[in-house]
């Protein structure tokens, strides 16, 4: 049985992942309810690929709203070629 699911995404993201849909022949809907069963399934195989990146980015952890990634890179090179 399909239930509706409102999500609250930022404008970008959505507009391009619609875009990614329509090249893929499918619904939003449909692609977002594989990935979430990939993410909840650990031994059944999905039948979209998860890319490696996107794994990798998917651990739960939260950013902070405020976070300035600029700075945040800058120091990180400071610090690197220190």
């Amino acid at each position: 049985m399909d239930t509706k699911l409102t999500l609250k995404l930022n404008q970008r993201i959505i507009e391009k992942a619609k875009e990614y849909a329509s090249n893929k022949k499918m619904s939003l809907s449909r692609i977002v309810e594989a990935y979430l069963q990939s993410l909840t399934s650990e031994n059944e195989t999905s039948e979209f690929e998860i890319s490696p990146f996107v794994k990798s980015i998917a651990t739960g952890t939260e950013i902070p709203a405020d976070l300035d990634h600029k700075k945040e890179y800058s120091d990180y090179l400071i610090e690197k070629y220190k």
